[in-house]
């Protein structure tokens, strides 16, 4: 699971899911005129809400996560992992609601007792917490503010070599210094004071079609999640490429990247716009 993967809106699932576990564990009911020393049940203490919120929100929140963070969708009967974590969330969110309306169930409390029983602390924070988190499962993918990578993306000590005869600081790799002079005393390309190669990437460059003679592979990485198609055309991606990773891309075809994975799979991304450059 690449944490990295993880978006904005992922960081707010989880913020709630936190929320929701610390509700948990405060009153479930308030009653009026009860002493500070009343013993009154936490959320634990009621099977309902325990396993209609508190669970299923809990539940909800970790499919979400873990399904973003998986490098391939992982899908049960048919459909995706996230989708099953959104639903989860929004089944925590709506049973919160009606324990807010009803907090003593089918107890009718004859006499009018009931009316002095009312939604406690953890029952209202509860859902506080499953009303954002199913919010922000449902928004994410819309949201282009969510969408963005929760962690800035790390900058890799080694990385595959697609052809093997490069060594880590050439060809635009993340965070490489200069190279060391060669045996004659003269410094090599990207030293300070001297200009690079033609093609050669720059930190920071926006990534832009380069004639095919004159391409060199460099890394970068996306600002949203991006599919990998594979290259014999197929429409089924092979991968989704997650903000927050830096990719090798080897070759251009057009506008298009053919680009490698981490684990050395390859394939074509499509979508190159907004990419950020090594």
């Amino acid at each position: 699971m690449n944490i990295r993967s993880l978006t904005r809106g992922d960081g707010v699932v989880i913020g709630a899911a936190v929320l929701l576990f610390i509700a948990s564990f405060l009153d479930l009911y308030s009653i009026d005129g009860a002493p500070d020393s009343a013993d009154i049940p936490s959320l634990w203490d009621s099977g309902p809400v325990v396993l209609g919120i508190v669970l299923a929100g809990i539940i909800g929140a970790a499919l979400v996560v873990v399904a973003r963070g998986l490098p391939q969708p992982r899908k049960i009967a048919g459909l995706d992992l996230g989708q099953f974590g959104v639903a989860f969330t929004v089944f925590a969110a709506w049973c919160a609601l009606g324990n807010i309306f009803d907090p003593t169930g089918g107890f009718d409390g004859e006499g009018g007792f009931s009316d002095d029983i009312g939604a406690g602390t953890g029952l209202i924070l509860a859902l506080i917490a499953t009303l954002v988190m199913a919010a922000a499962a449902i928004a994410t993918p819309l949201v282009p503010a969510l969408k963005g990578a929760l962690l800035p993306a790390a900058r890799p000590a080694a990385a595959p070599q697609p052809y093997g005869a490069q060594p880590p600081g050439g060809y635009g790799y993340p965070g490489a210094g200069a190279q060391q002079a060669s045996f004659g005393g003269q410094p090599q390309p990207g030293q300070p004071g001297q200009q690079p190669f033609p093609g050669q990437p720059q930190q920071g460059q926006p990534a832009a079609p380069a004639p095919a003679g004159d391409f060199s592979p460099f890394w970068f990485a996306v600002p949203v999640p991006r599919p990998l198609y594979p290259e014999d055309g197929s429409p089924t991606p092979i991968a989704e490429l997650a903000p927050g990773t830096w990719y090798l891309a080897v070759e251009q075809r057009g506008p298009s990247l053919i680009a490698q994975t981490q684990d050395g799979r390859r394939g074509v991304l499509q979508d190159t716009s907004g990419i950020q450059r090594g």
